[in-house]
């Protein structure tokens, strides 16, 4: 499933409901807009909560913690996530307008509540070196399997730079997977490939891929893309780095491969 949110006011938005649409996703997902001094519950009582920091200036409450978080952008900053466990008290309030992805998921077990900061993250610097950097993108990583065993999600970022590629060579898991799309300049754009199916990314874009299908992405020259990727652990399958490429495409995992390159 693929859409765009088109001018949300303030307030919550949902994206994807656990049992609604993109039921498959497993997981709750909404855009949270906020106004200075706007306020907003987070959590609930059947699983965990994670409240990613896009951009503005928060204050974050929690049962036994505070802390405020500024990030003036997606491209330049690296997140602040607030994790929650199921029943936890929290909520954050806006010092300035402020954007947030808010997921969640079922989730029994107990953890203590993390905020997440840009010494938690990690942030590797991908395809430099192959394919002539057509696939040249920033990878961030917020926590995973390795990090936070007790969680059902894994939350992180790419930045795709202007005329590149991610998510290549084309994968797949069987843990279904959801992109939530901004870019650098409002009229940006891009192009998402979900198995056989194309689509054209705009700012607030959202993808839902089912597990099991490839799914590679372009940012349009000149323009600058980031997407938060979202994947839902399978009961008795986490995802732990698991990319299966696709079979015609593994040519491409061959440093000495013969691609063809613009002569001068």
């Amino acid at each position: 499933m693929f859409d765009t949110l088109r001018n949300p006011g303030f307030g919550y938005t949902p994206i994807a409901k656990a049992g609604g649409e993109a039921a498959f996703l497993q997981m709750d997902a909404g855009y949270l807009k906020l106004a200075p001094e706007q306020m907003c519950p987070l959590g609930g009582p059947h699983g965990e909560t994670a409240a990613l920091l896009l951009c503005g200036s928060v204050e974050f409450f929690w049962e036994g913690g505070r802390c405020e978080a500024r990030r003036a952008n997606p491209f330049d900053g690296l997140p602040y996530c607030l994790h929650l466990p199921a029943n936890a008290c929290a909520f954050v309030t806006a010092l300035d307008d402020a954007e947030l992805l808010v997921l969640g998921t079922e989730n029994g077990r107990l953890f203590p509540p993390k905020l997440y900061s840009s010494d938690d993250c990690s942030n590797s610097k991908a395809g430099a070196a192959e394919l002539s950097g057509t696939a040249r993108r920033d990878i961030r990583t917020v926590f995973d399997y390795e990090s936070a065993p007790h969680s059902n999600l894994v939350v992180g970022e790419v930045v795709s730079f202007p005329g590149r590629w991610s998510s290549v060579p084309p994968h797949h898991h069987p843990q279904p997977e959801l992109y939530f799309y901004r870019f650098d300049r409002p009229q940006g754009y891009g192009a998402c490939f979900i198995g056989e199916d194309a689509f054209t990314v705009r700012h607030l874009s959202w993808a839902a891929i089912p597990g099991g299908l490839t799914h590679p992405q372009a940012a349009a020259p000149g323009y600058a893309m980031h997407y938060v990727w979202v994947i839902r652990h399978l009961d008795g399958d986490p995802w732990t780095k698991t990319r299966t490429v696709a079979a015609e495409h593994e040519w491409l995992l061959d440093p000495d491969a013969d691609v063809r390159v613009p002569e001068d």
